[in-house]
């Protein structure tokens, strides 16, 4: 599995975000994968996780599925089922990959399980490719 690139100061992955969530994101066969472990600070109610940052995990995932590949994507929409709650202190699993792909628009999906193998929440969203110049841009900034 490979490293994928990041922002290092990106709310999820970036690792110099002192607010941040610091998910490192790798890529295998198609699949960017990620574990996750929510602390205190990011709960909705007592003891569970936010949809939020759920979100943002699923987000990210998405992202990442395409980044692997060399291309520079952001976010059209995205659609987020919430299966099951998920406390703090949980581990995570999520999983991102490409669905589809037009000219400018990437579609993928992504899921969050818990450490039995349930899927507790589950995404799907299309990408905006950005421009040549914004990826030559961006480009700078990734790690």
């Amino acid at each position: 599995m490979e490293l994928i690139r990041r922002y290092c100061d990106c709310f999820v992955c970036g690792n110099l975000n002192d607010y941040g969530l610091k998910v490192d994101f790798f890529y295998d066969k198609g699949i960017a994968r990620a574990e996750y472990v929510a602390g205190e600070k990011f709960q909705g109610y007592k003891d569970l996780l936010h949809g939020g940052i759920i979100s943002a995990l699923l987000d990210e995932v998405m992202i990442k599925a395409v980044i692997a590949r060399g291309i520079l994507v952001v976010t059209a929409e995205i659609q987020v089922k919430f299966i099951k709650p998920v406390r703090i202190g949980e581990k995570l699993f999520l999983e991102g990959k490409i669905t589809g792909e037009q000219k400018k628009i990437f579609t993928a999906e992504g899921t969050v399980s818990n450490s039995k193998g349930k899927i507790v929440a589950a995404g799907q969203g299309r990408f905006f490719k950005v421009t040549e110049r914004m990826q030559n841009v961006l480009d700078e900034s990734l790690e």
